[in-house]
């Protein structure tokens, strides 16, 4: 008997409104979360890893301008790009992240790479790039790759406002926290989970968010769940929302279900969080939970088709590639 494989994807959550989405704009988005998973699940399929499985799924996410990691990252205040990024192993609970990302195409994978080539949990800055040029062999990016007329017209937007691209924020694109992620078991029963993001728009002095503190918007513990969040950075972490909800299944014996509904409509909820989480369980079981009008998610069906739903009232729904 085949043991039980499943992936779980995200592309961002927040106030995502019908009214503000084009047609056209609604089916690149739809097309690019199946491709998305479609890749991580190709992973699983062929025996791979959840690791692999969710990095590919979340490399999908940040070569597409429309998701707010790699290529799509938001600008900062000096209208450059700084990203972040994490992945966790649920076997031994190993970890890598990496923060403060300006010249590597896809942090996702130089997260990957800190957790399996370096003896920490965490690169920033010019040390986290130096190690991937000179220990892995990475090419460097040019900052012109990252910038998109669209993130340059939100910048502006912002500016006049004097905030950062909040649930506040006045721009309607922004009015949605884009991470992206990913969490995954595969056939030997591991677990894993993926989470990049670009950031904030408008974010300064070497802002970090949740995405690559373990424990806050990533966690993997093999037997327990894998989680990736998205939404208010900075909620997220004071709530340890992704810990938490392992925490909940493991020690308090609270279903998945149970768990991330308490942890997203709990603290984050009341102290004014916005976004939502995926999560797996050891049984391969999904689920997607949100406090906000929308979240852009995806799974794979037990016949290899990708479902995907972007609206908080909208059941997951089969996408062809």
């Amino acid at each position: 008997m085949s043991q039980p494989f499943s992936i779980a994807i995200h592309g961002g959550a927040g106030t995502i409104e019908r009214r503000l989405m084009t047609p056209e704009l609604e089916a690149d988005y739809r097309k690019a979360l199946a491709q998305s998973v479609l890749a991580g699940h190709a992973v699983l399929v062929q025996g791979g890893s959840a690791v692999d499985a969710t990095v590919a799924a979340v490399t999908v996410m940040e070569d597409s301008p429309l998701f707010n990691a790699g290529k799509g990252s938001v600008l900062t205040h000096d209208e450059t790009v700084e990203m972040d990024a994490s992945v966790m192993d649920g076997n031994g609970l190993n970890a890598g992240a990496v923060t403060l990302i300006r010249h590597i195409k896809n942090p996702i994978q130089l997260a990957r790479d800190v957790m399996q080539k370096s003896p920490h949990a965490m690169l920033a800055g010019e040390g986290a790039e130096s190690f991937a040029f000179k220990e892995c062999g990475y090419s460097y990016t040019e900052q012109d790759y990252f910038f998109t007329e669209r993130r340059y017209k939100e910048l502006r937007a912002m500016k006049k406002t004097g905030g950062v691209a909040l649930s506040e924020a006045r721009y309607p694109d922004e009015k949605k926290h884009g991470t992206v992620g990913a969490v995954a078991l595969d056939k030997n029963g591991n677990l894993a989970a993926a989470t990049s993001t670009g950031g904030l728009t408008n974010k300064r002095w070497g802002r970090v968010g949740d995405t690559p503190i373990i424990g806050g918007g990533n966690f993997a513990r093999n037997g327990n769940v894998a989680v990736s969040a998205t939404g208010m950075g900075e909620l997220l972490m004071r709530c340890t929302v992704a810990g938490d909800i392992a925490g909940r299944m493991q020690y308090g014996n609270a279903n998945m279900e149970q768990a991330c509904r308490d942890v997203i409509h709990g603290d984050f909820l009341l102290l004014g969080g916005e976004g939502g989480v995926i999560a797996i369980d050891a049984s391969g079981a999904v689920n997607f939970e949100l406090n906000c009008p929308g979240m852009y998610r995806a799974t794979v069906d037990a016949d290899g088709n990708a479902r995907v739903a972007i609206f908080a009232d909208e059941a997951l729904s089969v996408v062809s590639e």
